[in-house]
């Protein structure tokens, strides 16, 4: 089993010096990746539903700080030299696909290929708005990103053309190390499921409970049976619905029993009472459990 660090560039780590000591942290106790959030803005009002909580609602408010994730993840980047670097999800039909391609590829770059492109399509429809961007066929469109990025990071004289995105005999450098970047497909749906098996090299539900993830996995399997891929093909990444740390290897098995590859930790349930000592907590858990 893999384990990665989720939720990391929030309170109480959006400023340096934290954020550095829980990555190096992160790295000593074992932990195989580390994982952001994105929201560029939170508006006050909404009445769009968070689609992975009950209430509805994100949890904490919009004074919460939460820092862009690339840029937040070269900044932990820098000071770790093995941790893989994760956005859990960068909201992709926000963003311009060659911008960001580059953006990535530059962090893959300067960080030894450690980058895991997590994507989603986006659920608030008021942050498009403030955004100036359309929330009606975000899915088509990062459907063009993905495959444009792609596209971007393997060929030296790179074209695409599409409905939302289209190039003609482009340089993109510098090139990611090994050739390419994971792409990790976020969302708990079947759509979601379907991007993943058709377009991802991974997935990355969100349930609020084990049933809910048991049906994400039923969604990725049926998807690629669909296309003649191996479910095994697509790496699943995926928190404990509930708290991890109360029972870790009950939480171990209940998502190993899924099939799961990479359990994602909250990092408010590994830092408590202090960093050191629950990562000291984690470091046993991996150590027992890791790959």
């Amino acid at each position: 089993m893999k384990f990665g660090l989720g939720y990391a560039n929030t309170i109480p780590f959006t400023d340096p010096a934290p954020a550095r000591d829980l990555a190096q942290a992160a790295e000593e106790a074992g932990f195989e990746s580390i994982w952001t959030v994105e929201h560029v803005i939170w508006p006050h009002e909404y009445t769009s539903v968070y689609p992975y909580h009950r209430s509805g609602k994100m949890p904490g408010s919009p004074a919460v700080p939460i820092p862009d994730p690339l840029v937040w993840l070269t900044w932990v980047g820098a000071a770790t030299s093995s941790l893989r670097l994760g956005t859990g999800v960068v909201i992709l039909p926000q963003r311009n696909a060659l911008v960001l391609a580059k953006e990535v590829a530059t962090l893959d770059h300067l960080t030894a290929g450690r980058v895991e492109l997590g994507i989603g399509v986006g659920w608030l429809r008021e942050e498009f708005e403030a955004l100036g961007v359309e929330f009606g066929g975000r899915g088509e469109r990062a459907d063009e990103m993905i495959a444009a990025m792609r596209v971007l990071w393997a060929d030296e004289s790179a074209s695409y053309q599409g409905s939302h995105v289209s190039f003609e005999h482009v340089a993109l450098n510098p090139k990611p190390v090994n050739g390419t970047i994971p792409i990790v497909v976020g969302g708990s749906g079947r759509r979601a499921a379907r991007r993943a098996a058709e377009l991802g090299d991974g997935f990355y539900p969100g349930p609020a409970t084990l049933d809910d993830l048991e049906q994400s996995m039923t969604f990725l399997a049926e998807a690629c049976e669909a296309i003649g891929r191996p479910r095994s093909a697509v790496e699943v990444s995926a928190a404990f619905p509930g708290r991890f740390m109360a029972d870790p290897t009950a939480a171990i098995d209940a998502l190993t029993g899924l099939g799961v590859d990479r359990i994602i930790v909250p990092a408010f349930e590994v830092t408590r009472p202090d960093v050191t000592t629950g990562m000291a907590a984690m470091s046993a858990v991996i150590a027992t459990h890791a790959e």
